[in-house]
């Protein structure tokens, strides 16, 4: 009975293979071929993939694009009083929360402790496995000159696994992608040992409230380091609406000159993209900066990974 059982499940399952049988695939399975790009990002911590490319990943999600978070540690030490399996559990409730919002199928966090992320060759391998079972023609993650260690070692996994992911022997239980995808870092300021440099910036105005909205349940941040600058002291999160109100606003106006410099740092590219009047205009902006690794897009085929500039 139990050997005729196997035989079924595997008969369904080669079949699933071959015909795409609607529930016996997965999701990247099924999405895959729907002629929609396919962006994966990896943040250190449960925020850093919001907080730097939450605006793109929203107009992505916009065009029916699919793209896919994932926080490479759990931050179950980012906090000012709380910290292990509860912190960690809160924070993945959240970037849950910040999922529906901004509208990506996916958010991801894995079970590496905060502060304790390595580039060893097991996470290596699960960075491979998540870009090919995603079939990503996008991923981005940190550059490894920024100031934690976690964003350091995030940026070297996604170096690590730029050429991996194509190579059929490595990590061959999920097979490899027939064609390399494009690999760019996240904005930052740091300036050695080289400065980020943008080779695309884009407008998030459309979008920069949604992008508010996200950041918004993040509480345990709000009550934490982004209120009080530091993980000494924590300012709860007002129950009362007005409160509640005062404290949002607050927010909005902390991060508002964040995307601000972005946007005038980055004016003159901006001017080259949308056109000398457009560009002008733009108040609010994300940046990213193209690896040397993985696939090499001209200028053109940049602009068709980020549809958001017109004709």
């Amino acid at each position: 009975m139990k050997k005729n059982i196997f035989t079924l499940i595997l008969a369904l399952l080669m079949l699933a293979l071959v015909f795409g049988l609607p529930g016996l695939v997965s999701a990247a399975q099924r999405d895959s071929d729907d002629g929609k790009l396919r962006i994966i990002v990896f943040g250190a911590h449960p925020d850093d993939c919001e907080h730097r490319a939450g605006g793109v990943a929203a107009m992505w999600a916009a065009q029916g694009h699919h793209v896919k978070f994932v926080s490479v540690t759990n931050g179950d030490i980012g906090h000012a009083v709380m910290a292990g399996g509860q912190l960690a559990k809160r924070r993945t409730e959240e970037v849950k929360e910040c999922a529906k919002i901004l509208g990506i199928d996916q958010t991801q966090v894995l079970d590496i402790h905060d502060g304790e992320l390595m580039p060893t060759l097991e996470n290596r391998k699960t960075f491979v496995r998540l870009i090919r079972q995603w079939k990503a023609d996008i991923v981005m993650a940190h550059r490894p000159n920024d100031y934690h260690p976690d964003h350091r070692y995030t940026g070297i996994l996604m170096q690590d696994a730029a050429f991996m992911v194509t190579v059929s022997s490595f990590c061959p239980d999920v097979p490899q992608l027939s064609k390399n995808p494009v690999f760019l870092y996240l904005s930052d300021n740091f300036k050695k040992p080289s400065p980020f440099e943008p080779s695309i910036v884009v407008s998030i105005d459309d979008v920069f409230e949604k992008k508010i909205d996200a950041l918004w349940v993040l509480e345990s941040q709000i009550e934490s380091f982004w209120t009080t600058g530091n993980f000494e002291k924590v300012v709860p999160v007002p129950k009362d609406q007005a409160g509640r109100k005062e404290r949002r606003r607050q927010l909005s106006r902390r991060f508002e000159p964040r995307w601000e410099n972005v946007a005038n740092k980055y004016r003159e590219e901006l001017m080259e993209l949308y056109g000398r009047k457009k560009g002008k205009k733009v108040k609010y902006a994300e940046a990213f900066e193209l690896c040397e690794y993985g696939r090499r897009p001209s200028a053109d085929d940049l602009k068709k990974l980020f549809p958001f500039f017109g004709r």
